[in-house]
């Protein structure tokens, strides 16, 4: 049998590449120096009921911050990384819920510091992630990561850079210190809670809009309904929970509602959850809390305007399900259900057995902390069941690398490989017609060592 290291195509080897060293933690030098650049510029905001984070953006004293932060009040108390103290006005609001603010500070400060902002498209999966701002009141602290995940259907920046109370409101950073999204942490729920490893920021075309509305005057001037920090609810296998999301429901940075459920997995078992409504198109988010990794969503699987998940889950402990909508402030009843058994959606790189005659589509993210072929590129594997005649159709896209399909069977023999679906395009295709029955193996891949980024997979 051969070993996976031993099945990329003859062409990509190359022996004298040493092997794939794992991510290193970003060189000491550049955090320091993104410290040092932007923490000047990340000041402390405080409300009659809380506090969080904020960046100022300009010279005379705007600050761009969360919704959800200031509040309700129209005054805020703003303390600068100098120990200086301002009252500073709320002088707009993100629209259709969206957790953005802005504050201009009081007094006509000039010569402030300020973070600048990353320009629109330039963020990166795997590339450093740098939060600094207020947790749990101590202003001016660093926390480092990567970029997760980028969302592209929810405008959400995902990040393993702990995001705790105080944090949000306050930049996310990429190594040359500019603003690529203004934090909001979703699984905190409540003020002493801390980061379960998975932190959202808000991206920078978002921000850019905002702000332009700010400075034009147009900003939405009326505050937003209190968000909600709702407790997850247990559901357990085989239940069947009637839900409603409205104003009572928590929020996400794109201002969708979404109540939270939670259940204990085992790994290896497969489970399907079900939302339905006729009052909302039905979204469907899976997470594994410190796991990062993890992530699952679906729009339409159910049917309709109904959301299915089905996956083997990838480890032992505690998911959580969002029942969510596809739209901001969609609200109305939905049924939640969640069961064993089913087939549908794959964790990322875990390599489940998928049912004969069920296709597969993975979204997902290669890059660091993935496996690598001979050649270090980058790989991750799923597993479908095959018959022996069945025609399959495999798909590889992605809008960040170049990517390479490698189709094997039980045995690690090559089935099918390819680069480029056709000369104009990088993503790639196998389109074969299975030689027996059993186990087969799809290689996501990347054409290139050090190849990274979003890809989807599909297999029909």
């Amino acid at each position: 049998m051969a070993s996976i290291t031993a099945i990329a195509p003859p062409s990509r080897l190359n022996p004298g590449l040493p092997p794939a060293q794992a991510q290193s933690t970003v060189d000491e030098a550049t955090t320091i120096r993104v410290y040092d650049q932007a923490s000047p510029a990340v000041v402390a905001i405080n409300t009659r009921t809380g506090g969080g984070s904020g960046s100022i953006v300009d010279a005379s004293g705007l600050i761009l911050t969360n919704a959800h932060v200031v509040g309700r009040d129209r005054v805020v108390t703003v303390r600068l990384s100098d120990g200086r103290t301002f009252e500073g006005d709320v002088v707009g609001y993100g629209q259709d819920r969206l957790d953005l603010a802005a504050v201009r500070l009081r007094g006509n400060p000039t010569g402030l510091p300020t973070v600048p902002i990353a320009p629109l498209n330039s963020v990166r999966v795997g590339q450093s992630a740098f939060a600094i701002g207020s947790p749990f009141g101590l202003q001016g602290t660093l926390t480092v990561g990567i970029v997760s995940r980028i969302d592209t259907e929810r405008n959400v920046i995902q990040t393993d850079a702990a995001i705790n109370p105080g944090n949000s409101g306050g930049p996310l950073l990429n190594s040359s210190g500019q603003l690529v999204g203004v934090n909001t942490s979703i699984f905190t729920t409540s003020d002493s809670g801390g980061s379960v490893g998975i932190g959202f920021a808000i991206p920078v075309d978002a921000v850019q809009t905002f702000l332009a509305s700010v400075r034009a005057g147009t900003a939405t001037a009326s505050a937003p309904a209190s968000r909600i920090n709702r407790e997850p609810a247990a559901i357990a296998a085989g239940a069947t929970v009637q839900g409603q999301l409205d104003d009572s429901s928590n929020v996400l940075p794109d201002g969708s509602f979404y109540n939270p459920y939670r259940f204990e997995g085992q790994a290896g078992q497969t489970v399907t959850i079900d939302m339905s409504s006729q009052d909302v198109d039905s979204y469907l988010i899976l997470l594994a809390p410190d796991r990062d990794d993890f992530s699952i969503q679906d729009d339409d699987s159910g049917g309709s305007l109904n959301a299915r998940i089905s996956t083997q889950l990838p480890y032992t402990g505690s998911y959580l399900i969002l029942a969510n909508t596809v739209s901001q402030g969609e609200s109305g009843r939905y049924q939640l259900r969640l069961s064993q058994g089913g087939g549908g959606q794959v964790s990322n790189g875990q390599a489940p057995t998928r049912p004969s005659g069920v296709g597969l589509r993975q979204q997902g993210a290669l890059g660091p902390g993935d496996r690598t072929l001979q050649d270090g590129s980058y790989y991750q594997e799923f597993t479908f069941q095959g018959r022996a005649g069945q025609n399959v159709l495999i798909s590889l896209e992605s809008p960040d690398f170049d990517t390479y399909l490698i189709l094997v069977d039980d045995a690690r023999n090559r089935v099918g490989e390819n680069d480029d679906a056709n000369p104009n395009t990088t993503n790639s295709q196998i389109a074969v017609q299975l030689p027996r029955d059993g186990t087969y193996s799809v290689l996501v891949n990347s054409y290139q060592r050090g190849g990274r980024g979003r890809y989807l997979l599909t297999v029909e």
